[in-house]
Formats: C-alpha cells, sequence, structure tokens
C-alpha cells in the first residue's frame, strides 16, 4: 500500500512541474524517503534524475509554444550550474555524516539537509504569496543580468546541497528579478531545471548504485504527471498559478519540519 502511495504521489510530482514549473523535488525527496525508505542523500540522486527527466518533456513542449526565454535561462542556468558542480564535487564529501550534537540531539547531515530544505521552501513560499510584491516586479521586464547571475550561483549551491532542481526558488527569481509572467517563468523554469538535474546526477553517479528499473519506473510515471501538469497550467492565470505554488510549498516545508523535528 505504501509502495502505491509512492507511484500516485511521483504522478503528482509530473503534475507540479507541468502545472507551476516547480516543486519536483520539493515532492521527490520527501516521496523517496518516506515512501519508498531510501536513505536522504541517495534520495536526492534518484531526484535529480525523476525530476531532470520529466522537465525535459515539459521544457520541450514549452519550447514549441516559444514561452521559453533562452537568455533568461542561459545565464541563471550556467552560473546554477557551477554552483551544483562544485557543490556536489567538494562540498558535499567534506561535509561529515555527524555534525554535532545539541543537548542529547545528535545532528546528522540527512537531517541537516532536510531542515535546510524546508526552511528554503517556507522562504520561497512567502515570496510567492505576497501578491502585491509579484505584481509590481512582473510588469518590469526589466532584466538584470547580474542578480540573475547571483541567484544561479546561490540556486546551485542550494540545488547542489539539498538535491533538489531549485524550481521552487527559480520561480520566484524569474518573477521577481526578470520580471518575467508567471507562465514563461514556469517554462523557463523548466530547462534551467533539466540543467541543474542532469549536472548534479552526472556528478553522483560514481557515488551510488542505482535501482535502474525503479528509478525508471518512477521517471516513466512522472513524465506521465508532467503532461497532465502542463494541460491543467493552460486553463489557470498566471497570478492563481503564482498564488497556488506558494501555499503548495508552504504546506510541504511545514509538514517536512514537523517529521523531522517529532519523529526523528
Amino acid at each position: 500500500m505504501v509502495e502505491l502511495t509512492g507511484y500516485i504521489a511521483t504522478i503528482f510530482i509530473g503534475v507540479s512541474l507541468g502545472f507551476i514549473g516547480a516543486g519536483g523535488s520539493i515532492l521527490c525527496v520527501p516521496v523517496m524517503v518516506y515512501l519508498f525508505s531510501i536513505k536522504p542523500l541517495e534520495a536526492t540522486s534518484y531526484s535529480l534524475f525523476i525530476v531532470g527527466m520529466s522537465s525535459a518533456v515539459g521544457a520541450f513542449t514549452n519550447y514549441r509554444k516559444k514561452l521559453i526565454q533562452f537568455d533568461v535561462a542561459l545565464t541563471m542556468g550556467l552560473f546554477s550550474i557551477a554552483g551544483i558542480f562544485v557543490t556536489r564535487s567538494f562540498i558535499m564529501p567534506a561535509i561529515p555524516s555527524n555534525l554535532g550534537t545539541v543537548g542529547h540531539f545528535a545532528i546528522k547531515k540527512s537531517f541537516a539537509s532536510m531542515v535546510l530544505f524546508a526552511i528554503l521552501m517556507l522562504f520561497a513560499s512567502f515570496s510567492m504569496t505576497r501578491s502585491s510584491a509579484g505584481k509590481r516586479k512582473e510588469s518590469s521586464q526589466q532584466k538584470n543580468v547580474v542578480k540573475l547571475s547571483l541567484c544561479g550561483i546561490a540556486i546551485g549551491f542550494i540545488a547542489g546541497l539539498s538535491g533538489i532542481g531549485g524550481g521552487f526558488l527559480l520561480i520566484p527569481s524569474l518573477v521577481l528579478f526578470a520580471g518575467l509572467p508567471m507562465k514563461e517563468a514556469v517554462a523557463t523554469s523548466l530547462l534551467i531545471i533539466t540543467m541543474n538535474c542532469v549536472i548534479g546526477f552526472a556528478t553522483d553517479a560514481n557515488h551510488f548504485l542505482f535501482n535502474w528499473s525503479f528509478l525508471l519506473k518512477l521517471t516513466a510515471f512522472a513524465i506521465l504527471g508532467i503532461v497532465g501538469g502542463l494541460f491543467i497550467g493552460r486553463k489557470v492565470k498566471s497570478p492563481d498559478l503564482k498564488k497556488i505554488f506558494g501555499w503548495l510549498v508552504m504546506i510541504i516545508g511545514s509538514g517536512i519540519l514537523i517529521k523531522e523535528f517529532l519523529y526523528s
């Protein structure tokens, strides 16, 4: 029953990516950890593959509709790739498994990774649910290259550290700093997520032994979901998409914090 729930949740991972251009890894990492009992650090690698392949399908579909802003995608994407490569290759291996203790509570690397993941989700959700800020920035089409580059590096570092595609941070950055309408931000995000995930997974390829039949099966379910998510996204207005994204991220982030602090 738990495994069946996991496969159903994987479909929703794709739906989230197709619908709001993000949230795939936010859903995928907890699904891998809590429903399929995969260790958190290994789960991040599974997540990178599943989210990357399904995002590629979504990015290609949006490319045909001419929704992707390639100049923005390349600026943020290349800098985020550099951040991911450095983080996964040098920083993550250097972090010890046990980070210390607080009282009688031992802080492990996996625990810290999930908590950081959840906290960043909450910050991202606040930026997207504040509709007034989003409307003000979304009307501006000015693209600040310096800000986009710095955002790319920061997102790459976070994506590398937590094993995510970075969409839940990309969407606010694309809306607030690149001035993209929400639907173009969704399309552009999927391309950047694909780039990030491919580099992140390639960097991890020598560190884990993957169950490829299981991994490909999950990827197929996620691709099925992204097709449905893209269809749903065409029916919803951009401001509504932004608010839905923000509240979804807030709920999931809060759930992860509760799980980690109360049941670890």
